[in-house]
């Protein structure tokens, strides 16, 4: 005996294009009313905040690529003071 009933779950391909265009337009309204036309992300905001995050990467990495170069100066200036110190025999 087999119960064929209909199915219960609903999928994307269930929706219709209107409804599913209807629902973004909902939660985009939505956004807006709760964000504020000021705070919403947009493809600009999001490409300048990755600007500046690079930017701020290469400032790092340019600061750290000092610090090594004036550690590795230290240390090869404190090796040629041990070596003229030593005497020569």
């Amino acid at each position: 005996m087999s119960t064929a009933g209909p199915n219960p779950t609903l999928d994307i391909t269930t929706i219709s294009r209107t409804v599913a265009s209807l629902a973004v337009g909902v939660v985009h309204t939505l956004e807006r009313a709760v964000v504020g036309e000021g705070r919403m992300r947009t493809a600009r905001g999001n490409a300048w905040e990755a600007v500046c995050a690079d930017r701020a990467r290469a400032d790092q990495r340019a600061e750290l690529d000092r610090l090594v170069a004036e550690l590795a100066a230290a240390r090869a200036a404190a090796r040629d003071r041990r070596e003229v110190r030593q005497p020569v025999s």
